[in-house]
């Protein structure tokens, strides 16, 4: 038998079957920053319309996550895409490298300032702290497969991006947001500071729980507001009922610095008399709510005297239940039904409805809390004692001097320090702040929203209602690790310093070449010189929130090429109460527009169950651990599979069919470079009007399916990338095209018009798809770009869209999906007659095609190659109305098929089962068409 290996052209391609991404990896990586990729991209998309990206900065401690993971692949994938897209794309990574969990890192090494080392050299430790955490999170993220300019990121502890926030401060101030104020702010016990809004989350909490006798001083005056007469005391008749208006509050702590009791103007007031063993009594409180109180006390009886608008007892005096003082009652809008009495006690000092209140009735804005959570020794009964501590203190207090209705615990949602975990207090302290009305901010705000594309659309929404509820920002803060408030005070008057935009861009000078030390090494009296006596130089510092908010500003003074406001913003979905919103007013109150033109969110990672993730669990899953098992480009994958408009499901089972979902590509991708093995495009490629048909409609296919991932690259839509490209992978490339092209790839000859046909096609399906998947699978688009034909580059990532011949747009003579329904029925029935062991293979059988005259034109048409269509030895078309016994339907009405095994001789070389096998003496064992194609012209193709 003669050996026909030799003629026959099998696949040749140093691209390896075994991805092996987590050793290879590293490898390309080093590569990418040898040969400086990321400054080459900025070469080739010079000039090119611009597409900015705004990074939104990580903060500088601990190490990286899934959900920076998640973040940052999202951010990269849509870089590379738009730079595919034909523009200027820069990603500029950065970090938030101020604020207190840096602080509290150094603080367990080396102790709180004041201890053991000094405000300056604290804020040193704390800097090389914050490097060491931006170089071990940056080596992650490179991990990824993230290009970017890494090794000139913007950090927010950099002295030029610290100058730029003190300017942007500056004009805030100019535009006339600022303003000192006396008033409660959320207050952390162990950070020792004020809090930003972002930095309060809320969670469950048993407070004590008490309702408290506010006894009415003048029961006359009293009387007149409910509209009774009370009788005139004589000789015999009962002593007068004690009368108290009752409040319920679950901050027992709060009620030293009571300074009034609240009521609605315009819910109605009960005066009601019983008795708790200790005598008749009478409370007022609101009527929807007597019921619930009464119930709550555990009485039955009792008697209605009266009733009265809440209007009607304004300014009534009432006794402190605590000391020897009277507080009036006033009026407030913000007392609710929604539980306790209708009555609410008023801490100005304490609460921002109290304040707001307060300031109305000008009542004092009392606050005998300290820092550290504790009374001030001025407090009368509660000197020293920290205040979660007193409320049982209190509480006995209001017992003994016969206040105390009752006390239960009360389970509920309170404010914590998402830092420390731990309950925050509401405390009023000397603090700046920007407004949100005094110059219009909440109104600019709101209108800038609505001018920003927000993706999901839920977004605006959910800003909008945050920016509208929304209190003045506290933007200073009492810690030691921060951008100084670079502000000069006059001592009496209190006002800023009248030269404060000059001074502060003095201060800014100051701080781009020295960094923050210059301002508090700095000497009043260098800036002020002999007035400096008259003014206090601040000593706070700012929110690390007005930090990252002002990156819109720093950056782009820095990097030119970061132009604001930005094209994206792209963080987790709760950066609507931080980034996106400290961006958005910092933004507004700099230009009276938003830093970006739209916002995009992503979901946080969850567990198969929806679970979050956590250690106690044991479901969590590290980028670190998985880049060096799976490597980057199949977390990747799952990034770009996952709806992240969503919660984002992982787990180890789901990253393994992500993973088989990549061996599936990778293998298409394999074939194809195999099989352009000796393809030269600029010599070899035919064109498009002289392809088979078959090719042209896989060229048209890819064509069309380019248009489809462009579009979804724009649109933010990954997973919709990834299904139709895993579709057209498995379905019309491996479950069609290359499955039918293997018979003309490797029996043709070398050179021959239909193997260059089919070479022409793979070369533009693997240009096309080589650049759909190098934003996700960057790594191994870039390993496949390295085997590509004809490439005129280095890399995939200096490259745009591929570009393809005319004529793929054209809508083809050829009843293809027709014909692919057909194939599908042939295939169904191959199977029927391998599983009964008819058959070994498909080319073992041959199939009839029964049609009417009107249908069967469009399966002739193929002639002879419809057998290689269908992958058998033999395919005839035959005329019918009506089919016989041994026929079978197919998909379409009136079309039937009959498969069943060849009883021809097999050729050696391409294995069909051929009545012509031996046909030439000289090659006994060939069907004639090998014989042309081993010493002949070479077969001619027309369709498939």
């Amino acid at each position: 038998m003669a050996d026909y290996k030799h003629t026959i052209n099998l696949p040749n391609t140093g691209f390896p079957m075994k991805a092996d991404l987590a050793n290879r990896e590293p490898g390309m990586l080093a590569v990418w920053e040898r040969s400086g990729l990321y400054e080459k991209i900025r070469g080739v998309a010079k000039g090119r319309p611009s597409f900015v990206l705004t990074d939104g900065p990580p903060y500088a401690n601990g190490a990286i996550h899934l959900g920076h993971a998640v973040n940052k692949i999202l951010k990269d994938i849509i870089v590379k895409s738009r730079t595919l897209d034909g523009y200027d794309a820069p990603y500029v990574p950065g970090w938030d490298c101020h604020g207190l969990p840096i602080e509290m890192q150094v603080e367990k090494t080396h102790g709180r300032v004041g201890q053991k080392i000094d405000a300056k050299a604290f804020r040193a430790a704390c800097r090389e702290y914050a490097h060491k955490q931006v170089d071990a999170q940056r080596r992650d993220f490179k991990r990824l497969g993230v290009l970017g300019d890494w090794e000139n990121p913007y950090l927010t502890m950099m002295p030029r991006f610290e100058a730029e926030q003190l300017r942007a401060f500056a004009l805030i101030i100019k535009n006339g947001h600022v303003y000192k104020g006396f008033k409660p702010v959320h207050w952390c016990l162990n950070c020792r500071s004020a809090l930003a809004e972002a930095e309060v989350e809320y969670e469950d909490k048993t407070s004590p729980s008490v309702y408290v006798r506010f006894p009415v001083v003048d029961s006359a005056d009293l009387a007149q507001r409910f509209g009774i007469e009370e009788a005139r005391k004589v000789a015999g008749e009962r002593q007068e009922v004690p009368t108290s208006v009752v409040i319920w509050t679950t901050t027992p702590w709060t009620l030293p610095a009571n300074r009034a009791v609240a009521v609605h103007p315009q819910f109605d007031y009960a005066l009601i008399e019983f008795d708790l063993g200790r005598g008749a009594e009478r409370l007022v409180l609101a009527v929807e709510l007597i019921d619930a109180v009464m119930s709550a006390l555990g009485l039955t009886g009792w008697s209605l005297i009266a009733t009265a608008k809440g209007a009607a007892l304004e300014h009534m005096l009432l006794r402190h239940p605590l000391y020897d003082r009277q507080v009036p009652v006033i009026l407030g809008e913000h007392v609710t039904l929604d539980a306790g009495t209708g009555a609410v006690h008023t801490a100005p000092g304490h609460g921002l409805d109290d304040y707001i209140v307060g300031r109305r009735y000008g009542l004092e804005i009392d606050n005998p809390v300290g820092g550290d959570g504790r009374f001030l020794p001025s407090t009368p009964l509660f000197a020293g004692e920290q205040v979660f501590e007193a409320n049982a203190h209190v509480i006995k207090v209001l017992h003994d001097h016969g206040r105390l209705l009752k006390d239960e615990p009360y389970h509920h949602s309170y404010p914590h320090c998402w830092r420390h975990k731990t309950p925050v207090i509401f405390r009023a302290t000397p603090q700046w702040f920007i407004g949100m009305e005094q110059a219009g901010l909440r109104k600019g705000a709101l209108e800038a929203i609505s001018h920003v594309d927000w993706m999901p659309t839920w977004g605006e929404q959910r800003i909008s209602g945050m920016i509208a509820g929304r209190p003045d920002w506290c933007v200073s803060r009492q810690r030691t690790w921060g951008v100084p408030l670079p502000l000069f005070v006059d001592k009496e008057s209190g006002e800023l310093h009248p030269r404060t935009g000059e001074l502060i861009e003095e201060v800014a000078k100051l701080v781009e070449h020295g960094g923050i030390d210059a301002w508090f090494d700095l000497d009043a009296a260098a800036l002020l010189g002999p007035d400096s006596s008259r003014y206090d130089k601040a000593t706070d510092v700012m929110d690390v929130w007005f930090d990252s908010g002002v990156v819109h500003h720093c950056v782009s003074q820095i990097r030119p090429e970061i132009v604001a406001p930005s094209d994206l913003y792209l963080e987790g979905s709760d950066q609507h109460r931080g980034w996106f919103h400290s961006s958005l007013l910092t933004s507004v109150a700099m230009h009276g527009r938003a830093p970006y033109r739209g916002v995009l969110t992503h979901g946080f990672t969850v567990d198969e169950k929806g679970r979050k993730m956590s250690k106690s669990i044991g479901n969590t899953l590290v980028p670190q651990k998985l880049t060096s098992t799976l490597g980057a480009d199949v977390v990747r994958l799952w990034v770009a599979a996952t709806d992240y408009a969503n919660e984002m499901s992982v787990s180890d089972e789901i990253l393994k069919r992500m993973a088989d979902s990549y061996r599936r590509m990778r293998n298409t991708l394999r074939f194809l470079l195999g099989n352009l093995h000796g393809f030269d495009p600029a010599r070899h490629a035919i064109a498009f009007d002289d392809l088979v048909a078959i090719d042209q409609w896989a060229i048209a296919k890819a064509f069309a399916l380019q248009n489809d991932v462009v579009t979804a690259y724009r649109n933010y839509e990954f997973h919709d990338i990834y299904q139709k490209v895993h579709n057209f992978c498995v379905v019309e490339l491996g479950g069609f095209y290359l499955d039918i092209i293997k018979d003309r790839l490797y029996t043709t000859g070398a050179s021959s018009a239909p193997r260059r046909s089919a070479q022409t096609a793979m070369y533009h399906v693997a240009q096309a798809m080589v650049r759909w998947l190098a934003p996700i699978l960057s790594f191994t688009a870039e390993e496949v770009w390295g085997f590509l034909p004809g490439v005129g580059n280095e890399s995939v990532f200096l490259n745009t869209w591929h570009q393809f011949p005319l004529g793929a747009e054209r809508v083809p003579a050829v009843d293809w999906p027709a014909l692919i329904t057909l194939k599908a029925d042939v295939a169904r029935d191959l199977e029927r007659l391998r599983a009964a062991g008819a058959i070994g293979a498909p080319l073992e059988a041959e199939v009839t095609i029964y049609a009417p005259a009107a249908q069967a034109g469009r399966f002739k048409a193929l002639r002879d190659e419809l057998r290689f269509l269908l992958i058998t030895s033999q395919a005839h078309v035959v005329e019918s109305e009506t089919p016989s016994a041994s026929t079978v339907p197919t998909s379409e009405p009136g079309v039937w098929i009959e498969v069943k095994p060849s009883t021809q001789p097999k050729c050696v070389r391409c294995w069909h089962l051929r009545s012509d096998v031996g046909s030439d003496p000289r090659h006994p064992e060939l069907c004639a068409r090998c014989v042309i194609n081993v010493e002949g012209p070479g077969e001619e193709r027309q369709f498939a």
